[in-house]
């Protein structure tokens, strides 16, 4: 007789909540992120989003609840620095996330040192992760200053890639880019996604983008996740308030045309998640 034994989540997210002073940025947030899976925390600007991403990471000390990897609590100094290795952050501004005082080779080699991973195959590690993310040809000892916002933003996907980890947290990667390029760089991390198995945690205040990415969507609105589900089940039939305000910010005059997918005039090229 054999017994089935669900894995634990890759991410686990169990009561998180932060307060600065008397503001609750986050209360009692918990979610589950799933090996391959993209799930989606979306929410206007202040609800919280990027406060949960900055605490999943390490960026912000929770006041309360914990983080969990594949099941175990990731607590004390040597569980965070092996946590750390196996997840990525792609930030939401490429020009500040960026320093611009280090080469490209610089910027993208920063966390193999940081994990002793650079060693003398460093070099050539380098150069895969910018062709991986489509800088084929780009000179690993040339300056950011030298790119457009979506190159950085590339830049920074493979800075975030260069340990191998398994999931990426997501901060807003395409709302401070032109629209014209927005849908390669989602392009870019479906790509990534297929071929490398990973796991997202994306934020944005977008369900333009979340409908067309994600596995699961989590509505998340001063602090607390008012709605949560399959993401196709939330945005074709919300059951809060809140989520069918965010959607009537992102439907054209049909809302049955809107929901029934069709992408709005222009938009011919923004990805689709595939199955």
């Amino acid at each position: 007789m054999t017994t089935d034994i669900q894995e634990p989540p890759l991410l686990g997210v169990r009561g998180i909540t932060k307060r600065y002073g008397s503001f609750t940025a986050l209360d009692d947030v918990s979610l589950d992120v799933r090996p391959g899976t993209t799930v989606s925390l979306v929410g206007e600007s202040g609800s919280g989003k990027t406060t949960l991403a900055r605490a999943v990471i390490g960026l912000e000390k929770a006041d309360g609840g914990e983080i969990r990897f594949r099941g175990s609590a990731v607590r004390g100094r040597r569980a965070r620095r092996t946590f750390s290795r196996h997840v990525g952050m792609v930030f939401q501004d490429p020009y500040e996330s960026i320093d611009p005082r280090f080469t490209l080779g610089e910027v993208v080699a920063e966390p193999l040192r940081a994990h002793g991973m650079y060693g003398a195959g460093g070099p050539e590690r380098v150069r895969e992760l910018l062709d991986s993310v489509g800088l084929q040809g780009a000179d690993p000892d040339s300056y950011p200053h030298k790119l457009s916002g979506g190159q950085r933003q590339r830049v920074g996907i493979a800075r975030a890639l260069a340990t191998g980890p398994d999931l990426l947290v997501c901060d807003e990667p395409t709302s401070a880019l032109d629209v014209s390029v927005q849908a390669q760089i989602l392009n870019l991390l479906l790509r990534l996604q297929q071929e490398r198995g990973l796991a997202y945690l994306f934020i944005t205040h977008d369900l333009d983008v979340v409908r067309r990415v994600s596995d699961e969507v989590h509505v998340l609105h001063r602090g607390s996740v008012v709605e949560h589900g399959p993401a196709a089940a939330v945005i074709e039939d919300p059951q809060h308030a809140y989520t069918r305000t965010l959607l009537a910010a992102i439907l054209p005059d049909s809302p049955r045309h809107r929901r029934a997918g069709a992408p709005r005039k222009g938009e011919g090229g923004m990805p689709r998640r595939a199955g």
